[in-house]
């Protein structure tokens, strides 16, 4: 990928993140306030489709967010350039994206 590429893509989940962020803090506070347990909320997201989607769509948004800008981070602080620096894009980001994945799956089944 170029780094306009890059650059767009990493806005773009900027973007997405934005309403499921204020989404994930607004339930976080209601269920908070509202004195919820943590078995109680995931009573309440299991088997839910809607969770599933929601979380799902972080999830990915917020592994591509972080592998760009960790690639940038690796880039200008370590030196790495290359095949070594895109390998270490994508690592990140499939190791982020499985593991929230996983999360996912576990909060909704």
């Amino acid at each position: 990928m170029t780094e306009t590429s890059l650059y767009l893509a990493q806005r773009l989940s900027a973007v997405v993140m934005i309403p499921l962020v204020l989404g994930h803090l607004g339930v976080m506070i209601y269920a908070v306030q509202g004195g919820l347990t943590g078995a109680e909320i995931l009573a309440r997201t299991q088997g839910s489709s809607f969770w599933a989607v929601f979380y799902g769509a972080f999830v990915i948004a917020a592994s591509v967010h972080a592998a760009i800008g960790l690639r940038a981070i690796a880039g200008e602080w370590l030196g790495v350039r290359g095949l070594t620096l895109t390998g270490f894009m994508a690592a990140t980001f499939f190791g982020l994206l499985a593991t929230g994945l996983q999360a996912v799956v576990a909060v909704v089944s």
